[in-house]
């Protein structure tokens, strides 16, 4: 009888929570320049939303599924889709595909992209003060942006164009640590303690 050995297969896969968080931070610091109304909506805004953070946190959350981490996977893959979402809500009426949404449907879109936000962040008290943050106030950017579409009130989506600034902004930093830290081995960037 042949005794059978079990083989071990070792992860030597790459960290892919830098591109992700790095695809949502950069894209979400500049539209949100545009809520904040410093300029208007543009086709960098657009290709930024497509391509990085749209196709790259898609390629993140797929990379996050074979390291077997669902957090990683259910994140990146839905903020991906959404920002291919929500690039085609806005180029489908210019295109004469669909006729536009209205205040009032892009306010229940945002809301409910503001409730998925509140339970992933529940998800983070188990993670580093870093993504905390990330999603703390992404769930609070989510539910200002639907206020402001549902009022039509110009203030609540400039102030939430401001909060936005900062939440990607601490994505930017929280991928920054990522790669930084592993690269010199040591914290060189901190992102708080992992529970």
């Amino acid at each position: 009888m042949v005794k059978e050995t079990p083989m071990i297969l070792q992860d030597t896969t790459a960290n892919p929570a830098p591109l992700g968080l790095m695809g949502f931070g950069m894209t979400t610091v500049l539209l949100n320049i545009h809520n904040a109304g410093f300029y208007e909506l543009n086709t960098m805004i657009l290709a930024m939303g497509i391509f990085y953070g749209g196709i790259a946190q898609i390629i993140a959350g797929i990379m996050e599924w074979k390291k077997n981490n669902t957090f990683g996977t259910t994140a990146f893959t839905s903020y991906g889709l959404f920002w291919l979402s929500l690039v085609f809500l806005i180029l489908m009426p210019k295109f004469g595909w669909w006729n536009g949404t209205t205040a009032g449907a892009m306010a229940i879109y945002l809301f409910m992209w503001g409730l998925f936000t509140t339970f992933m962040f529940i998800g983070t008290l188990k993670l580093n003060r870093a993504l905390q943050f990330v999603f703390l106030t992404l769930a609070v950017l989510f539910f200002l942006l639907a206020i402001g579409d549902a009022t039509g009130s110009s203030a609540v989506t400039h102030l939430a164009g401001y909060e936005g600034i900062i939440c990607g902004l601490s994505a930017f930093y929280a991928a920054m640590a990522q790669v930084l830290n592993e690269i010199y081995g040591k914290t060189v960037m901190p992102i708080g303690p992992v529970k």
